[in-house]
């Protein structure tokens, strides 16, 4: 047996409903999927009992409904345990960070551009997106479509007052003689 088989063998004996949730991908490659609730033991005991030492990176993705997470890890000898966990849009994940202190820069990244909810998140500055980037703005999800900045949110007060003094200009402007017109004469003659 391999030992990427022999590691895959070991997750779903530990964790018996993992049966069918562990694939090996080709050697040296695992992908494991956890539900959201079981996740954080799962992937406590990839990195404390199984050696999976190096956080690579995580991966968000909009799925619709929800968000999905993959945490990329590895160990010595090459090889890779790729997790994948979801979580409803709005409700939170827990931070991974008591485990890898370095997490905080990619969930750091997954708030600020998906809008994911991290738990137990160690405050920080914002990354990657501008600390003057609106909060409510997360640019990779699929529905994200970038503001006109010069046009005010339609349900601001600025907005209702720039509509009514956009039609009163519209409407003074159609009654006004032009200044325009030569010295004398007056417009539309």
């Amino acid at each position: 047996m391999s030992e990427t088989e022999t590691v895959r063998t070991e997750l779903e004996t530990k964790f018996p409903f993992l049966a069918g949730a562990v694939r090996v991908q080709r050697e040296r490659r695992l992908w494991i999927k956890a539900a959201q609730e079981s996740f954080p033991q799962v992937f406590e005991h990839l990195v404390k009992g199984l050696g999976f030492s190096n956080l690579c990176t995580i991966t968000g993705l909009d799925l619709g409904a929800e968000l999905g997470f993959i945490y990329h890890l590895a160990r010595d000898g090459g090889i890779m345990a790729n997790i994948e966990t979801h979580c409803p849009k709005g409700q939170s994940i827990r931070t991974v960070t008591p485990l890898f202190p370095g997490a905080s820069i990619y969930e750091r990244e997954l708030e600020d551009l998906l809008g994911a909810k991290v738990d137990g998140l160690p405050p920080g500055p914002r990354y990657p997106l501008p600390d003057d980037w609106p909060t409510d703005e997360h640019p990779l999800l699929k529905n994200w479509k970038k503001k006109d900045p010069s046009e005010p949110d339609a349900g601001s007060p600025s907005a209702a007052a720039s509509s009514a003094a956009s039609a009163a200009s519209v409407a003074s402007s159609a009654s006004a003689p032009s200044s325009t017109a030569p010295k004398g004469e007056t417009p539309n003659e």
